[in-house]
């Protein structure tokens, strides 16, 4: 019986889950981790002598590249461009300064952030907890350590690994890891921070924080039993060498982020997720040579924030941001969607999805999640318009917003790309529907609830306030010299037909009915009184000036839809009493 030939300085046959790598001159193939070559070292070697080889063939030699200076000291005469995550790069980023986070990050003590405190205050500004205590959180002793990690999670587990110089991506397993970050000689920047371990053994030391888990779509409206199992994005282990730098990026799906620091320490630059933020992200994270670029300097303002040892960071959906480690650290975190930020969450999930970048891990079945949600606020406002109650605004706008990506999802174009989403036995069509119904029944309702604090009925407007507003909605010039000369006619009228009107009582009364043609045809046939007559020469007046205004408007020639409406309305402020008050 034939034997299975046997490779490198181990003498094992050829394993398939094994790098290996072959010597160029005596042409044996050699395992990776027995002769020291990491897999993404390869493709860098021009020229590779195993061990013996090297004592008659010399040193195995690396490939020529005219980038390869953005990736090393800096120490070359040429000037190129550096690489984010160099070493140049991090240190002219730790002698730089940025404005403090104190001006946007909101300090609490755990037992203040609460459900009642976020629908109240909203969470729109990054959240920093000084301490643990009170969160509802679980974490390891402080004697835990990536030993304990490599013990509870697995050794031969595969972990992707970042390449920090090169800002690559590459998979090991976790005992490779764990002993590159013990090794006193480290020849690269390596760093995990992908590794989430909700089915192992260390899932028993970690809990998310109470109030994410209270807020989390996964966590609550994803039923158990359903086909496709719930997304693994709640608990994530963070294991950072010195130095390790992750560039700016928004979380997947626009989910918002927890992080807490179990051993050493973090620094985030954070982003306001402004309009012109966004649109400046993507057009930078879709360029070329962004890693080239430190997109911080494209925004008027970016704030440097410490995470300590012991302290927990919430960062809110949609929160542009990058992180550097200064020394060795070991940390935890969580991604999580929820109903106080639906809005920014489908504004980011869309931008990740025009952006299609490998590297950027999408949240796993994000639009699942939300036809779930959907159902589940169908049921919830039924329930409460049942009970004769509204259901808070945030959830209203969330369901607008999350009704209004069903029905793009399902459209004849567009269902072919979303239709692996959709959960089993859900009916879309109908949930759109019935969704729909009961957000118009919040809204009417809402409007007709007197006691209503939201509700502040609109203060009354001075006439010149009015013909301003009603201008403006028939897209007219809003000429103030127009309206004020308009205006004062009709004061300075008013008080001279007030005076006049005292010493002429009934031949003016009859002259001047018999001179305005207009306003004639709308009396009644019983006598008219000398001050109804004046109010309506003022009228007269006062329409032949608004007649002139319309017809230096642009829209004279080609009157649009809804204009002679305008007009009936400002006739009808502008009808004045002889005590100078409005007829509405």
């Amino acid at each position: 019986m034939a034997t299975a030939p046997v490779y490198c300085i181990c003498r094992l046959p050829y394993d398939v889950n094994q790098f290996m790598i072959e010597c160029d001159a005596c042409k044996d193939w050699f395992h990776g981790s027995c002769v020291g070559v990491d897999e993404d070292e390869a493709p860098d070697i021009d020229i590779y002598h195993c061990p013996n080889c090297e004592k008659t063939h010399g040193k195995s030699t690396l490939k020529k590249k005219k980038s390869w200076n953005k990736h090393d000291t800096g120490q070359s005469g040429d000037v190129r461009p550096v690489q984010n995550g160099s070493q140049v790069f991090i240190k002219e980023l730790r002698s730089r300064t940025f404005p403090s986070s104190e001006d946007v990050v909101v300090k609490l003590s755990g037992s203040q952030l609460t459900l009642d405190y976020l629908e109240e205050n909203g969470f729109n500004e990054p959240i920093l907890i000084q301490k643990k205590d009170g969160l509802g959180m679980a974490m390891p002793a402080p004697t835990f350590y990536v030993s304990d990690v490599e013990n509870y999670v697995g050794p031969d587990v595969l972990v992707d690994v970042v390449d920090v110089t090169k800002q690559t991506q590459s998979k090991m397993k976790l005992k490779e890891f764990v002993d590159f970050y013990y090794s006193t000689n480290r020849k690269k920047v390596l760093n995990v921070t992908n590794l989430e371990f909700s089915d192992t053994r260390m899932a028993n030391f970690v809990e998310s924080p109470q109030i994410v888990r209270t807020l989390s779509w996964v966590e609550n409206y994803w039923p158990d039993d359903a086909l496709l199992g719930k997304p693994k994005v709640s608990k994530y282990c963070l294991i950072c060498v010195k130095d390790s730098y992750t560039d700016f990026h928004i979380e997947c799906g626009g989910a918002s982020v927890w992080y807490h620091v179990l051993k050493g320490e973090k620094i985030f630059f954070l982003i306001k997720p402004t309009s012109a933020n966004l649109s400046l992200y993507e057009r930078w994270r879709s360029s070329s040579n962004h890693s080239e670029m430190f997109f911080a300097d494209q925004v008027d303002k970016c704030y440097k924030c410490t995470l300590k040892q012991g302290q927990t960071l919430f960062i809110p959906s949609g929160w542009i941001n990058a992180v550097l480690t200064p020394v060795d650290c070991l940390a935890f975190s969580g991604h999580f969607v929820h109903s106080l930020s639906v809005e920014m969450q489908m504004r980011a999930y869309e931008v990740e999805k025009r952006l299609k970048v490998a590297s950027l891990t999408p949240f796993p079945n994000f639009e699942t999640a939300c036809w779930y949600v959907g159902k589940y606020y169908l049921e919830r406002f039924k329930g409460l318009h049942k009970a004769n109650k509204q259901p808070p605004p945030y959830l209203v706008h969330g369901a607008k917003i999350v009704n209004g990506a069903f029905r793009s999802w399902t459209k004849k174009q567009a269902l072919l790309e979303h239709e692996d989403e959709l959960p089993e036995n859900m009916k879309p069509a109908q949930l759109i529907k019935d969704l729909a119904k009961e957000i118009r029944i919040s809204e009417v309702r809402r409007c007709k609830v007197i006691g209503d604090l939201s509700f502040q009925p609109p203060a009354s407007p001075s006439t010149q306030e009015a013909i301003q507003g009603m201008l403006s909605m028939a897209n007219l010039q809003s000429s103030d010299s127009c309206l004020q000369t308009s205006w004062s006619n009709s004061q300075a009228k008013n008080n001279s037909h007030s005076s006049t009107a005292s010493k002429k009582p009934s031949s003016v009364a009859g002259a001047t009915a018999s001179n305005s043609k207009r306003p004639a045809k709308r009396l009644p046939k019983k006598t008219i009184k000398s001050s109804s007559v004046d109010s309506l020469d003022m009228f007269d007046d006062d329409q032949d000036h608004l007649d002139a205004c319309f017809k230096d408007s642009d829209y004279a020639k080609r009157l649009k839809k809804g204009m002679a409406t305008a007009k009936q309305r400002l006739g009808k402020i502008l009808k004045i009493h002889r005590n100078g008050k409005l007829l509405l």
